[in-house]
């Protein structure tokens, strides 16, 4: 069997394998979830912005020179980053042990 032959064999393993479908549909869920969550976040604070802006603006104690819109932000940089952080400690754990579980079983059939 040539090499570009065993290679497809193996894909087409892959692709028959319930786990990789299992993988598939938890990586999509888990994306789409934080992207969800992202996109609201985001857009609600421009919303806010557009639709209230006197908000953004108000001072968070007397005398205080950080804003609501500052800590908002603030808030938005560091719960994004948490979120990629999340997002790979997930992605280099559950999902890669899955994948070379998956790519494993799939090779040792075609040998």
């Amino acid at each position: 069997m040539s090499s570009s032959s065993s290679q497809i064999a193996v894909y087409a393993r892959i692709r028959r394998n319930p786990r990789f479908t299992e993988l598939v549909a938890k990586r999509q869920g888990f994306a789409t979830l934080l992207s969800v969550i992202v996109l609201v976040i985001f857009y609600g604070f421009f919303m806010v912005v557009a639709f209230n802006p006197s908000v953004i603006g108000k001072r968070l104690s007397e005398g205080s020179y950080l804003t609501v819109g500052i800590a908002a932000e603030l808030f938005m940089f560091i719960f994004f980053w948490l979120l990629t952080a999340f997002y790979v400690k997930r992605a280099n754990g559950e999902f890669d042990a899955m994948t070379t579980e998956i790519i494993r079983d799939a090779s040792k059939e075609v040998k």
